[in-house]
């Protein structure tokens, strides 16, 4: 390794796959690859849809053995579930699934004792079924959680097998709907209102922070040489995607693609009007006390859903018939809770539009441009209604994540929003992890130096808006009026 370079393994655990990257950094220089892919396959057990946690954390483990020595290691993941630990600190049982329906209904009794106006002014989560806040409502009967003696979110559960120490790590606790984002704190008035335990979860960590050292045991596994760091990053995936976000000055927006399309901007305060709660906006914790002021839609999803059902067609083949299907024949919301499920989708979507009075898709390359068309449509909306509700104009729309891969969907989405968009990186989440560590070890400076590394080190593609924007209003003036 060259002088003065340091490298760090990334561990980056997606809804579909988790992944092992490692990130070189050196004062003018970013690399990033991959050391080890895995699966990521949720459970239906007869209690419901859980994660395979050991799995993943078999992964983990291969993975960082896989990537040899490194000075460091940071772990995201995606947001809201956890696992439960009793006095001795063994895991209670396999996480739930967010996509588990024991959430159901829960909402409404969440919202008689606390309304649901007074809930965002105090935590400004925009209202998903599946936040920490509404599990723990379903799961207050629960022998589980009756035994537990602590709460650890997936990242927070993964470092603490790998180190022995437990901590919280904020942005992922930003999504709980149990922290005020004006504090940067816990929401103690909302949690006794409701009658959580805050005692459940382990003190509050920033990202950069020191999260322990592998133990000796994990060393023997991965055939490491000891003491390595574990540092906690922006273990929300996305706030480690929003910091790999490439972009000069404040006037842009972002959008982070993958299973989910979380559409926004980055703020320095939240927004907590009411109207920004009718309008399904949240406000995440961010580095460097920055808010993400975003809306969650549903994202690729539906496409590898549709993928899944078609038996796993050549995507490259699929994109090119999907371009030739006119635009924006038939379009379905793609926040719309009716599609979170898995199963069936390539027929919900075509129930949706039949529903509405459209042209019903039928062809797989017929379904993916609905899909995609779709997707632009609602990220049209989210970056629009950002900007009005924040005050906050942009010029240019960073799209990062896997979703850079599909040159269709980042046209597309130049072409609704009216804006250009730069693409990439595609690997932003594991990115932004890495830049977290490299910052701990003073490699990096502020947010801004690392997203001016990123500029000069990553591959971007520039998509400018192209089309006719009259027909982009006219689909969203009919989505409107179903």
């Amino acid at each position: 390794m060259s002088a003065g370079v340091k490298s760090y393994a990334a561990v980056d655990l997606g809804a579909s796959s988790g992944r092992v990257m490692v990130g070189r950094v050196g004062p003018d220089s970013l690399e990033l690859a991959e050391a080890h892919r895995f699966p990521n396959r949720p459970v239906r057990a007869p209690e419901g849809l859980r994660w395979d946690v050991l799995g993943l954390y078999a992964g983990v483990l291969d993975g960082l053995r896989a990537a040899g020595q490194v000075d460091s290691v940071g772990i995201d993941s995606w947001a809201v579930d956890y696992g439960l630990l009793d006095a001795d600190g063994a895991l209670l049982g396999n996480p739930v699934h967010y996509r588990d329906s024991r959430t159901e209904g829960v909402a409404e009794k969440v919202w008689a004792s606390v309304p649901a106006r007074e809930l965002y002014a105090a935590t400004g989560l925009q209202y998903a079924p599946f936040n920490t806040l509404y599990q723990l409502t379903a799961a207050r009967e629960s022998s589980q959680l009756a035994y537990a003696e602590r709460l650890l979110l997936i990242p927070d559960l993964l470092t603490y097998w790998l180190t022995g120490e437990q901590g919280t790590e904020l942005t992922n606790a930003s999504t709980t709907q149990l922290v005020d984002p004006r504090t940067r704190d816990w929401s103690y008035d909302i949690a006794s209102r409701l009658g959580i335990d805050l005692g459940l979860f382990a003190p509050l960590r920033q990202p950069g922070d020191p999260a322990g050292l592998l133990r000796d045991e994990v060393l023997e596994e991965t055939g490491l040489t000891g003491p390595v760091p574990v540092t906690a990053v922006g273990s929300h995936d996305t706030a480690s995607a929003v910091a790999a976000v490439p972009a000069e000055g404040e006037r842009f927006a972002y959008i982070c693609t993958g299973t989910w399309s979380l559409a926004g901007l980055e703020l320095g305060a939240p927004v907590l009007t009411e109207e920004s709660r009718a309008a399904n906006f949240t406000n995440e914790l961010g580095l460097d006390g920055t808010v993400r002021y975003l809306r969650n839609i549903m994202g690729l999803w539906l496409l590898q859903e549709c993928l899944r059902a078609w038996g796993e067609p050549e995507l490259g083949a699929l994109l090119p018939a999907a371009g030739e299907v006119p635009a924006l024949r038939s379009v379905v919301d793609a926040g719309d809770a009716a599609f979170l499920s898995p199963g069936r989708m390539p027929e919900r979507i075509a129930e949706a539009c039949r529903a509405s009075g459209q042209p019903v898709p039928v062809s797989p390359a017929e379904i993916t441009r609905c899909i995609l068309d779709s997707l632009a449509l609602a990220h049209r909306r989210a970056v629009t209604e950002a900007q009005r509700l924040a005050g906050h104009p942009v010029d240019v729309v960073h799209v990062v994540g896997g979703g850079t891969r599909n040159a269709l969907l980042c046209q597309l989405t130049a072409d609704a929003c009216g804006l250009p968009v730069v693409a990439g990186p595609a690997e932003a989440a594991a990115l932004g992890n890495v830049l977290v560590q490299a910052r701990a070890h003073g490699l990096v400076g502020d947010l801004t130096d690392g997203r001016r590394l990123l500029s000069r080190t990553q591959p971007l593609v520039r998509y400018e808006p192209s089309g006719d924007a009259a027909r982009w209003r006219e689909a969203e003036d009919r989505l409107a009026r179903r």
